[in-house]
């Protein structure tokens, strides 16, 4: 069970690793002329969009601390094995963001251009940081593996990871559907294994998700306040992120 787990994460993350993490930058690649597309479906209500995200949030915070959710981590574990841990949860939740930008480069149609993907990745990025952070602090949960870190909730890998994977989904749902809720796949990945790799609980996976969600639904509901964007139009400017062994750097060249 376990071995076929492990190999089935793997198959999800073989793009990533080998095509991702590399030590030398990327000094040839051009994104493709056309960037943007217009939404052929009309646009949902604010109301429609925060639906999802705040089921998950309130069913998280209803789940929270109960017998039910103990039983269950209790549950995983045992199924799991009490040393079981697999890191590819540090990864996974990145992989959206690995994602768009080779479907950018690769010339995939988009609902923005690459510096407006990345502002709106930014903000969405920060916003739930903070959101997460303050309740970390506030709610003060043991974890499930150590009682002595109490930061349990909500999960701050699930929130990230939704994040990405839901940027992913808003640009890309127009134009290549299947792209678009491929994010997702690798965000539920990264929850599960917070909960198999005994980090977290099921109720703080579930609000973080919700919080990812709704803080990125939010940031693109309002994006036209924050339309600023000095790369539009230049086509002889490169840009493609960067994973090396100290981290994630962003590497940009122009043509003259």
């Amino acid at each position: 069970m376990r071995i076929s787990i492990s190999l089935l994460l793997i198959c999800l993350c073989i793009n990533i690793t080998n095509a991702q993490f590399t030590e030398s930058p990327l000094t040839k690649v051009q994104f493709k002329t056309s960037k943007k597309t217009e939404r052929k479906k009309p646009k949902k209500s604010l109301f429609t969009k925060r639906i999802v995200p705040i089921t998950l949030i309130a069913s998280g915070i209803l789940l929270s601390t109960t017998d039910f959710e103990k039983a269950l981590q209790k549950d995983i574990r045992g199924a799991m094995g009490s040393d079981f841990y697999f890191g590819m949860d540090d990864y996974t939740r990145y992989a959206p963001i690995v994602q768009m930008y080779a479907a950018d480069i690769f010339g995939v149609e988009s609902r923005n251009h690459w510096f407006d993907q990345t502002k709106n990745l930014f903000i969405s990025s920060l916003v739930t940081s903070a959101a997460t952070s303050i309740l970390k602090q506030q709610v003060s949960k043991a974890r499930p593996g150590d009682p002595t870190k109490l930061n349990s909730f909500p999960s701050g890998h699930t929130s990230m990871a939704f994040v990405s994977a839901a940027v992913l989904y808003e640009e890309f749902i127009d134009t290549s559907p299947l792209l678009a809720y491929s994010g997702y796949l690798f965000a539920v990945t990264t929850g599960s294994l917070r909960m198999m790799n005994n980090k977290h609980y099921l109720s703080d996976v579930l609000v973080g998700a919700g919080i990812g969600i709704l803080t990125t639904r939010l940031v693109y509901h309002y994006e036209h306040l924050i339309s600023w964007n000095p790369f539009k139009g230049m086509d002889d400017v490169a840009f493609a992120p960067q994973f090396t062994g100290d981290g994630l750097a962003l590497y940009f060249s122009k043509s003259f």
